[in-house]
């Protein structure tokens, strides 16, 4: 389509600003930023939309224009709704690089301008994609005509026979075509490859579709860009652990250009539906804040169960009895410090924590999470279950979350972030919910303490040394494990006689020689030699409880 026909489109609301002589130009796609530089983005003929939040002063008029003409961008609306009028600067800066220039009306949305270059883009690219938009704003409504990224992906497999799927960042499947689940599923293995790919291809700058290679099959990766969050994000880094992307089993290096525009077309489809999910978290983020504030004022528990009874028929629509309810915090940092860590974790976690067991085609409506400064708060109901007495419902659990989400956050964090979760225990009461809260800061902070770019703790852990390890402070870890293990490593080095496993294994099997020799494959008389040369290099007696102890925290430390 040309620019001429979407000016001539009174449902836009589009105001011509400049560049009446290349009205001619075609329309290949639409993108929405407020980046300073977009450049990454964009492929050339798209139809820029934005707010005018990168302008800080007129001079970024000039090297904003430079960059979209540099891409090849078919023109630039700049929406009226924040601001009185489009400013002089920027008006002359698009007339001396000759990219027209139109101004949104306020009434109208990104969104819609959105949806009819889409419509009719694909359109004249592909007649089968005019049935998805249909078909997709039915599912806009809510009607049960609806289904979700599904119902784009369903016409990819039928029409284009393209197995395609819309993953999480951290590899989870939202939603697969039919072909796909005829076909065999995305293992979990592969969706977390794919994912830890994108994040690292995000990160680098490089544009899609990327190529990729995993579990003996080859995809192309195409991002998914919210509109609405792109709309207002300065830096890459506040959407990358968060944003979704379209993986199709194809080598999308071999295809004509039409078709790539086919399917960034369809993950403009897919990047509305993020929206409608975005914009229906308001309600819970907005519950989880509310008890946050109540729990930290210290209120009284009736307020807070008060609260609860709220927020439990919203996040467990249908459930008859009161829920358990499990804390997770999370915080995310970058070594600059100039982005903030608080909304970025707020989102990342209402990704990353979606019970897998859950049923019906929104799973993330069952999660409430709020953030304040660098942290975010999930509050995580879990039905009412029978437990044996002393235990409490089963949950998230710490181990089990990193392992789904560490590999690919740490292709998204890079060099120069890091994440760290807290997880408590269940709860069932008001009154218990307080000291859930602490319980996973608490275990957030253990978690902080380790090494890695990602890293999680769960209150299993808040009851044994493993709280106290990580505040040791440095120097004295060192000066302890070095006065201990030192004379054992230098020996091992020179005679390779295995004295640190075997005060290992010695431990481990609560000094039992037996088991200890058994476990080591040696001698009895072979273990007792080590152990006495041990004991002759530390200055220490391995029958005395207190040496023992020592040496367990030594090893723990080291």
């Amino acid at each position: 389509m040309r620019l001429r026909a979407l000016l001539e489109t009174e449902a836009l609301g589009l105001r011509l600003l400049g560049g009446e002589d290349e009205l001619d130009r075609t329309v290949r796609g639409v993108m929405t930023t407020d980046l300073r530089d977009p450049s990454r983005y964009l492929s050339g003929g798209e139809l820029v939309l934005t707010g005018l939040a990168w302008r800080r002063e007129p001079e970024d008029s000039e090297r904003f224009v430079r960059i979209l003409t540099a891409a090849g961008v078919a023109g630039l609306a700049a929406g009226e709704a924040e601001i009185a009028s489009t400013p002089d600067d920027l008006i002359e800066a698009c007339a001396r690089h000759r990219l027209p220039l139109f101004s949104v009306n306020e009434d109208v949305s990104f969104a819609s301008v959105t949806e009819h270059v889409v419509r009719q883009v694909s359109s004249e690219r592909a007649g089968d994609l005019a049935a998805v938009v249909d078909r997709h704003r039915r599912l806009m409504t809510g009607g049960p005509a609806g289904g979700g990224p599904e119902v784009v992906l369903d016409l990819l497999g039928s029409d284009l026979d393209l197995r395609a799927w819309v993953l999480s960042p951290t590899g989870r499947q939202i939603a697969g075509s039919s072909l796909a689940d005829a076909g065999a599923a995305l293992p979990a293995q592969v969706g977390a490859a794919l994912a830890g790919e994108h994040l690292a291809a995000s990160r680098s700058g490089r544009r899609g579709p990327h190529r990729v290679t995993a579990g003996g099959g080859t995809y192309s990766l195409f991002p998914v860009r919210s509109s609405g969050r792109a709309a207002s994000a300065r830096d890459v880094r506040e959407t990358v652990l968060s944003d979704w992307l379209l993986a199709v089993e194809a080598d999308a290096g071999e295809w004509p250009e039409e078709r790539l525009d086919l399917l960034h077309g369809v993950t403009q489809l897919i990047a509305v539906e993020r929206d409608r999910r975005d914009a229906a978290r308001t309600v819970r983020r907005r519950l989880a804040q509310e008890v946050l504030e109540l729990v930290q004022a210290g209120a009284a528990p009736a307020e807070i169960a008060a609260r609860l009874r709220v927020a439990a028929p919203v996040l467990l629509p249908g459930l008859g009895t009161a829920p358990h309810w499990q804390v997770v915090v999370a915080r995310v940092e970058w070594a600059d410090g100039e982005i903030p860590g608080g909304p970025v974790a707020q989102s990342l976690l209402e990704e990353v924590l979606v019970d897998p067991d859950a049923s019906g085609p929104e799973p993330s409506d069952r999660i409430a999470v709020a953030h304040t400064g660098d942290e975010a708060v999930a509050l995580v109901p879990l039905p009412s279950v029978a437990a044996a007495p002393g235990e409490s419902s089963a949950g998230l659990d710490a181990d089990a979350l990193l392992a789904t989400v560490r590999e690919p956050l740490t292709r998204g964090l890079a060099d120069d972030g890091r994440v760290t979760f807290g997880v408590s225990a269940a709860v069932h009461s008001a009154e218990g919910l307080r000291g859930a809260l602490e319980e996973a800061r608490h275990a957030r902070r253990v978690a902080a303490a380790r090494p890695g770019p990602v890293c999680a703790a769960g209150h299993q852990e808040l009851a044994s040394h493993v709280l106290l390890l990580p505040f040791v402070p440095d120097d004295v870890r060192r000066a302890f494990t070095a006065r201990l293990l030192d004379p054992l490593r230098d020996y091992d080095r020179r005679h390779r006689a295995e004295l640190i496993p075997t005060l290992e294994a010695f431990l481990e099997s609560d000094g039992s020689w037996t088991r200890c020799a058994t476990r080591l494959h040696l001698h009895v008389n072979t273990l007792r030699y080590r152990v006495g040369r041990i004991e002759q290099l530390t200055g220490r007696d391995l029958s005395r409880l207190e040496d023992k102890l020592d040496f367990f925290l030594a090893l723990r430390m080291s």
